[in-house]
C-alpha cells in the first residue's frame, strides 16, 4: 500500500514578485518529489495562498515527520 506525506505552504501576496517566488519555492518543493493537490486562496486579511503538497513515502526516502 502506497503511503503519502504532506506539507502546506503559505504566500502571502504582498509584493510585486509574490507570484514569482511562489513558483521558485513550488519548483523547489517539485525537484524533491512534491506534487500540489490542491491551492486555496483568500482575500480576507491578505492571506494570500497556501498550497497543500504530497508525495510518496518510498523505502529509500523516509518520512521527515516520523519518529
Amino acid at each position: 500500500m502506497k503511503t503519502f506525506e504532506y506539507e502546506i505552504l503559505s504566500f502571502p501576496m504582498d509584493h510585486k514578485t509574490a507570484l514569482i517566488e511562489m513558483k521558485a519555492a513550488l519548483n523547489n518543493k517539485g525537484a524533491d518529489g512534491w506534487e500540489v493537490v490542491s491551492i486555496s486562496s483568500s482575500e480576507f486579511a491578505n492571506v494570500g495562498h497556501s498550497a497543500f503538497l504530497k508525495r510518496e513515502i518510498t523505502s529509500e526516502q523516509p518520512s521527515k515527520t516520523a519518529s
